[in-house]
């Protein structure tokens, strides 16, 4: 929902909005107060027939789109808000025609019914929980698939297949140890689940059909249709539509107008697109994202690709005009792509620094280049951003958390929760961590080490995310902002085992992605918490929520590697395929970056981009100017949208995210959450999130059927000029030094 000043305020509490006020039913954060019910009914059943047919069907379809659609040139995000929408009425169908008859399941006392009565909130929620873990993707494909598709080496299924699960299922433990203090203490009140608890109370609120209008339902449907019947025209028919660049289209022979109007391959000038997914695909749905984050990241963007990336590109600032203007790719001195088969040992599959040395350093395009001094920038701007605006209220709540947890006093809710349920014991926790570390440890050590991850390596990584999930913990439940740990578990595995590019993702994915992993656990206990759902049955559900969707990814993805000829290539691909694999693309050149060559040969001492380490320390002291405004002058409401971490961090996307992705989105996500949000504001608060749905399944579910129908037998569509996924601005990759010669490119 688009927030007002008066609503961002509200969301950084201050210290005199934490006294607990000791009442038997009040709850210390206003905000909870006001959106979250104090009563409860245990007798409501949760754990049923319905939660599990709902409840997989939502993981497994969930799983399966976003993994398949995670391959293709523009990808798609569906998240669990549009299962979330669509179970409901399903939910009511079941509950009006299953029969109500008790079944008994033989050679046990157990029965159960698969209709226990009305289709309940508590169900609902267990749903998307379950939806939820569908919707998480599982980032350690990326490795699986830099492994086959970009390296072209084999890798053991099995040895896949447990990276792939452990990675998902470690942050079970951090999140055991830790959801005492982040779930049970009140002052961790998780600002995102407060928006998950009104969509809930909004959608089981009795609704008529308004006169001359449609039900929500139907007005999902109605969106739905539209996308299903309009999406074979950039899928299939017409896929140039994606992304339009009208400076290509007239000066067809100019590399400097390609780059400027290339929405791909430049800065997007004249550059737009009539397809959803070009909107939605790499960014999220605007219409899911306030006005103020968007402003934010408009102007990020603006300020890094319409003002900096100029003046470093035609300054020609590290050579940057040998090299195109944006790409995510690795190139050498000459301007060519980096032949990584010089340099690495193939039977050991390391760097061999007499090769590196005798052929040339590593250099990047300098918006790539720029981009990871940006990364930089924000990890140390988000640190100091919380320091500075919301280290006094952390560190009051932190400490009424441990006055709580000591004298076990808790508000209203976890009362209720205590009193009604039971806990879930703190040893399944820790039978899962014990598990997952033994098994991490086994997809690393054993299988010939083809991950190249040492034990300790696995325990450096555990230990990294065991120490900053209670911090950031608290940081994400208090301020709904989420430092992570990627840049830093790079740096660290690089300079400590440089030249192994497997181990280096490796570090990196059970260090960041379990911390991670343990956050949306704890969110998401905290959401069961509010909505009163019996401890034991979130655990479950998310248990097998994540062993089952981590598996449909693994399946998916070791599918479409195995089927689909040259994915991934985009030299070999034919015209019109969809499968170029932009997300995997960029974390195969982070593995060369990171891995093979190393930070010290890339930002250290030996390394050409040296001077990206001073962007820590500008990031770190970006948030104080502002911060000094808005105590000077703390009418000026405005000065709270300014947002540095967000800001500085706008083009995070880029690569694999393009221009026309940001402009599209821009524009969308304000027309839809400033001028519709404030002139229809009724409508808005009705429809947005459900067209938002409608869009996004409606896309999904015509893009399964035409791969099924058509692309699968190598039927791409029509042969003619608009077949191109692209938008007609070949020479926007092109170098501008002289001398430099590149396929395709004049020579000039």
């Amino acid at each position: 929902m688009a927030e007002t000043s008066s609503d961002l305020h509200r969301h950084h509490p201050s210290i005199d909005d934490i006294d607990y006020v000791h009442e038997e039913d009040d709850c210390p954060i206003e905000e909870v107060r006001m959106t979250v019910p104090t009563t409860d009914d245990p007798s409501l059943p949760a754990l049923t027939f319905r939660t599990w047919v709902l409840g997989l069907v939502s993981c497994c379809l969930l799983s399966f789109m976003n993994q398949f659609f995670g391959y293709r040139q523009n990808q798609l995000y569906i998240s669990s808000v549009s299962a979330q929408i669509v179970v409901l009425p399903l939910g009511k169908l079941m509950a009006a025609t299953l029969p109500t008859k008790r079944i008994r399941i033989p050679l046990t006392g157990w029965s159960f019914t698969m209709n226990p009565g009305p289709f309940n909130l508590k169900e609902h929620v267990l749903i998307t929980i379950f939806a939820n873990s569908g919707a998480n993707g599982v980032y350690a494909l990326h490795i699986v698939t830099s492994i086959k598709a970009f390296y072209h080496r084999k890798i053991h299924l099995l040895a896949a297949f447990l990276l792939s699960q452990t990675t998902q299922m470690l942050g079970y433990g951090w999140a055991g140890l830790f959801r005492k203090y982040l779930v049970d203490s009140p002052y961790m009140w998780w600002p995102s689940n407060l928006v998950q608890v009104s969509l809930f109370r909004a959608l089981h609120e009795k609704e008529k059909r308004p006169k001359g209008g449609q039900t929500r339902m139907q007005f999902f449907l109605l969106v739905f249709i539209s996308s299903f019947a309009y999406y074979i025209i950039p899928a299939y028919l017409f896929p140039t539509v994606s992304a339009i660049s009208l400076v290509c289209l007239v000066w067809k022979n100019s590399v400097t107008a390609h780059q400027i109007g290339s929405g791909i391959h430049g800065l997007g000038l004249g550059s737009f697109g009539l397809d959803w997914s070009t909107v939605a695909g790499f960014l999220g749905s605007p219409l899911a994202s306030p006005a103020f984050a968007i402003i934010n990241i408009l102007a990020g963007f603006f300020l890094v690709v319409y003002v900096a990336l100029p003046l470093l590109y035609w300054g020609n600032v590290y050579d940057a005009k040998k090299f195109p203007l944006i790409s995510s790719h690795t190139f050498d001195n000459g301007g060519n792509t980096y032949n990584i088969s010089r340099i690495i040992n193939q039977k050991t599959f390391d760097l061999d620094p007499v090769s590196y040395d005798g052929y040339s350093k590593l250099y990047l395009s300098v918006f790539f280049a720029f981009t990871y001094g940006l990364s930089f920038a924000t990890l140390a701007a988000t640190i100091s951003h919380v320091a500075l605006f919301h280290g006094g209220t952390i560190w009051r709540m932190w400490k009424k958390t441990g006055e709580a947890m000591k004298n076990q006093i808790g508000d209203v809710h976890t009362r209720l929760m205590k009193q009604n349920y039971e806990e879930v014991p703190q040893w399944w926790f820790y039978i899962i961590l014990v598990t997952m570390v033994a098994l991490s440890l086994y997809a690393c050590e054993g299988f010939d080490k083809q991950l190249q991850l040492p034990w300790w390596g696995v325990l450096l990584a555990c230990g990294m995310a065991l120490f900053f999930t209670l911090p950031i913990g608290i940081i994400t439940a208090t301020t709904n902002m989420q430092p992570g740990l990627n840049v830093i578990t790079e740096l660290v595995i690089g300079y400590l085992y440089p030249g192994k590019p497997l181990a280096n993702v490796a570090f990196k994915t059970y260090g960041y992605i379990s911390m991670t992993q343990a956050l949306m656990f704890v969110g998401d206990f905290k959401l069961g918490h509010y909505m009163k759902i019996p401890p034991k049955s979130m655990f479950l559900v998310q248990l097998v929520g994540t062993v089952i969707a981590s598996s449909i990814y693994f399946g998916t993805a070791w599918w479409l590697l195995t089927t689909v000829e040259h994915i991934c290539d985009t030299s070999l691909l034919p015209d019109g395929s969809p499968w170029t694999c932009p997300g995997d693309d960029v974390f195969y050149n982070a593995s060369i970056i990171w891995g093979i060559v190393g930070p010290l040969r890339m930002f250290g001492k030996l390394g050409v981009y040296r001077e990206m380490n001073w962007f820590f320390l500008l990031g770190f002291l970006a948030p104080l100017p502002i911060w000094a405004l808005t105590k000077k002058f703390p009418e000026n409401k405005w000065l709270a949208y300014i947002n540095m971490p967000i800001l500085i961090g706008a083009t995070q996307g880029m690569p694999p995210a393009r221009s026309v992705n940001y402009i599209t989105w821009g524009v969308v996500g304000l027309y839809f959450n400033l001028y519709v949000y404030r002139k229809y504001t009724g409508w808005w608060a009705r429809h947005n999130y459900i067209l938002s749905a409608g869009l996004d399944a409606g896309i999904a579910f015509l893009g399964v059927v035409i791969y099924f129908a058509l692309q699968a037998k190598d039927i791409f569509g029509p042969d003619w000029w608009g077949l191109l996924a692209d938008d007609h601005c070949p020479l926007a990759k092109c170098p501008t030094a002289p001398g430099i010669l590149v396929k395709g490119c004049p020579i000039l």
